[in-house]
């Protein structure tokens, strides 16, 4: 008999009652480091003071309105991210997939608006993620998660990522625009590189195509600076982001120039819950800590201590690791033996990880972990891969 809560997920038969930082409390009194943050998404961490106490203010006042009215409170969160981002305007909405719709949307109506209706094609990349409605899944083009749900949504073409000869030879009279992820999260943590990133946007402008980034994952502070393409110095004609915007709050966004959002005039684009009071407060509560002096640079240090920490660990563990890919906060750890057992292990040690392709372990914590944070989690993660290590010999033997 299938149960109430309908099963799309293999929940680990884990229930958190209470949080503190980057630590879970199960109700009997466990405590987890929580290195999966929600899946990147909880990014103050758990109990944050500032977070918790605005969105209860917020609560008590007013939660949802609709967009039929002025929301003061979206509107000074996308006055914020436009002084701080490339864009000149931001729609909001309440996840991930929502926003890489929009994006596609908006590409297609600015090509339309500039007298290029024909352009309606969206380049993808191979092993990308961008969210489970059914155009997205097409646009993902992983036929593991296309299973099942009848022909795909037309309009998506995929290459090699990080190979710009297979981008130029695909870009062609129909094509509105590039929709990249800077570092691939679901595939396995694979980063652009700086020079794929800058060729893009050469591209781009070369052929009259629009570039857009999901910044979905990686985004909002996750790899040391509030975006990660800004890395690379460049900046796309529209972008979208979620998960860590709202620290666990349901909240995404699209930002964008004024000549991609202009034309997304009253009446063709909306939404019901998006940008309401209570989700954009969460929003603005999380930027008060990422725009704090010196915070993301905080990030980009403890990302590379870790970094250099999990090289170390790899390099102890050669027989069940295989290197560190990644940046900032959004790393992973490429297993040797099945990255499932991997998990286990470091669940085993009271540890909270994500797994990802490439037989790769994510860790993307929360990005207001401590220094003892860092050395605890590849203290555990030893542990790990040396209960790993102690047992693969024994079962090969048997």
């Amino acid at each position: 008999m299938i149960s109430p809560l309908m099963p799309t997920y293999n929940r680990a038969d884990l229930a958190f009652e209470r949080g503190e930082g980057a630590w879970l409390y199960t109700a009997d009194g466990r405590r987890f480091l929580d290195f999966g943050a929600g899946i990147a998404t909880s990014s103050l961490g758990h109990g944050h003071p500032g977070l918790v106490a605005a969105i209860a203010e917020q609560a008590a006042r007013v939660m949802h309105v609709s967009n039929l009215y002025r929301v003061p409170q979206a509107e000074r969160l996308a006055e914020r991210l436009v002084a701080h981002s490339f864009a000149d305007s931001v729609f909001f909405c309440n996840s991930g997939a929502e926003a890489n719709e929009g994006m596609v949307k908006m590409m297609r109506r600015a090509q339309a608006a500039a007298g290029r209706p024909e352009r309606t094609r969206i380049l993808c990349f191979d092993g990308a993620f961008h969210g489970r409605t059914l155009a997205m899944l097409s646009a993902t083009g992983n036929e593991k998660y296309l299973s099942g749900f009848g022909e795909r949504a037309p309009g998506f073409d995929h290459v090699p990522f990080n190979n710009m000869n297979a981008v130029r030879d695909a870009i062609g009279p129909h094509t509105a625009g590039i929709m990249v992820e800077p570092i691939q999260g679901e595939s396995g943590v694979n980063v652009g590189t700086t020079r794929f990133l800058r060729e893009l946007r050469e591209a781009a402008d070369e052929y009259g195509v629009l570039l857009g980034f999901d910044e979905v994952q990686c985004g909002m502070g996750r790899t040391g600076r509030l975006f990660a393409h800004e890395w690379a110095n460049i900046a796309p004609d529209v972008m979208s982001t979620a998960k860590g915007i709202g620290g666990g709050f349901p909240l995404g966004a699209i930002l964008a120039t004024e000549a991609v959002a202009a034309p997304l005039t009253p009446g063709s684009h909306g939404t019901t819950f998006g940008g309401n009071p209570l989700a954009c407060t969460a929003g603005n509560a999380v930027l008060d800590v990422l725009l704090q002096p010196g915070f993301l640079a905080g990030v980009e240090r403890k990302g590379q201590k870790l970094r250099e920490a999990l090289d170390a660990l790899a390099a102890r563990h050669p027989a069940v690791l295989d290197g560190v890919r990644g940046q900032g906060l959004m790393l992973g750890l490429r297993s040797r033996v099945p990255v499932a057992e991997l998990q286990a292990a470091a669940m085993r040690e009271e540890m909270l990880t994500v797994t990802a392709g490439d037989n790769v372990l994510r860790l993307v914590p929360p990005l207001v972990l401590t220094d003892e944070d860092c050395e605890e989690a590849v203290n555990r993660l030893d542990r790990a891969a040396r209960a790993l290590a102690d047992v693969r010999p024994m079962a090969a033997a048997s």
